[in-house]
């Protein structure tokens, strides 16, 4: 959508670091892992909400607030159609165009799954190694302890057990989502929670995230990233951490 003009690169950058979530099936393995099966509805309304509302947040915030407006190879960029009349009828009227425009079910299905299975076959390497290189860095060296200090301010603020593992597992969440839900399998409940949203809606991470927007035409600098996924990981923390002690 962004080389075809629909969207600009201050768009595509929100839309790829702010929207590109794990699925619903990486949301039940870390509820399982953490225990919040009985609370799933609970779990998974707050990623939606709690994601949502940090990423408009971060669209405010630099890097993405300054990132340029400017479209692919300089394009005239998408010009939205000025709706006459009804808004509804208008929208019932391009549902209908795309239903028309849109492939056979069984072609569409096994296109789907193709890209799904190709998808599946190029990054689980990378999500395998760069996963086990986290947990000799989290298990074997004080990488990710000095690292975890960036976020004391934040997790020190509120009267949450294992601040310190809550924040450890924070700082980890950049080299790959799953590597946080490890770390607290033996904590109470209120830290599993918000480390269990706080996977989801971080969105970036080495593992699997960021090598895909590097691969593409939304050409963002590493250190741009980083400071998104900061940015993500603290405001998450200080959404969820108060909701956190009120429910549980």
């Amino acid at each position: 959508m962004y080389k075809k003009g629909v969207y600009n690169y201050k768009e595509a950058l929100i839309i790829a670091t702010g929207f590109s979530t794990v699925s619903a099936t990486f949301m039940i393995i870390v509820a399982r892992t953490l225990d919040l099966i009985p609370h799933w509805n609970l779990y998974f309304w707050s990623c939606l909400v709690i994601t949502f509302v940090v990423t408009a947040i971060s669209a405010h915030l630099p890097p993405i607030s300054k990132a340029s407006t400017a479209y692919y190879n300089n394009q005239e960029g998408y010009q939205e159609v000025v709706v006459e009349g009804s808004r509804w009828k208008s929208a019932w009227m391009e549902v209908k165009k795309q239903s028309h425009e849109a492939l056979p079910l069984v072609k569409n299905v096994w296109l789907n799954f193709k890209d799904g299975l190709e998808m599946t076959i190029a990054i689980l390497p990378s999500i395998l190694s760069i996963g086990f290189v986290g947990l000799l860095l989290a298990n074997f060296t004080p990488v990710i302890d000095i690292l975890s200090y960036i976020f004391y301010p934040f997790v020190y603020l509120f009267p949450i057990a294992d601040q310190a593992l809550l924040a450890k597992a924070s700082a980890i969440s950049i080299i790959e989502m799953f590597l946080p839900s490890l770390l607290v399998v033996n904590t109470t409940l209120q830290v599993k929670f918000v480390v269990g949203i706080t996977s989801v809606s971080a969105i970036i991470f080495f593992s699997a995230l960021v090598p895909c927007i590097l691969a593409t035409e939304i050409k963002v600098p590493i250190w741009q990233l980083v400071c998104i996924w900061f940015i993500r990981v603290t405001l998450t923390l200080l959404i969820t951490i108060p909701l956190s002690l009120v429910l549980f």
